[in-house]
């Protein structure tokens, strides 16, 4: 079953360029993954702080391996300091 991920992530104005470069290094590393169909990073018009990617997997073991990626911890270890909160994810499915 596939698996449709959405995620937002609001960073700190002071940090965005810095996560934007994370941010931007996931997806070019993510696009070479097997499982991955598509990983799309927009940011917010409104609010440039705000970064939403659109996700789509062949599975949830495609997505658990991703999780596990270098790329992907690194991010993690930039919650706290420079984002404003907790990433805020969305697993859905076509209905």
């Amino acid at each position: 079953m596939k698996i449709y991920l959405t995620a937002i992530i609001k960073t700190k104005e002071e940090h965005r360029t810095e996560v934007l470069e994370v941010l931007q290094n996931m997806v070019k590393e993510t696009q070479k993954e097997e499982a991955n169909e598509l990983y799309a990073l927009h940011q917010g018009i409104e609010d440039k702080n705000q970064f939403v990617f659109y996700e789509i997997w062949k599975s949830e073991e495609g997505l658990a391996l991703h999780n596990q990626q270098s790329y992907i911890q690194a991010f993690g270890g930039l919650a706290d300091e420079k984002l404003q909160e907790k990433p805020q994810i969305y697993l859905t499915e076509i209905i």
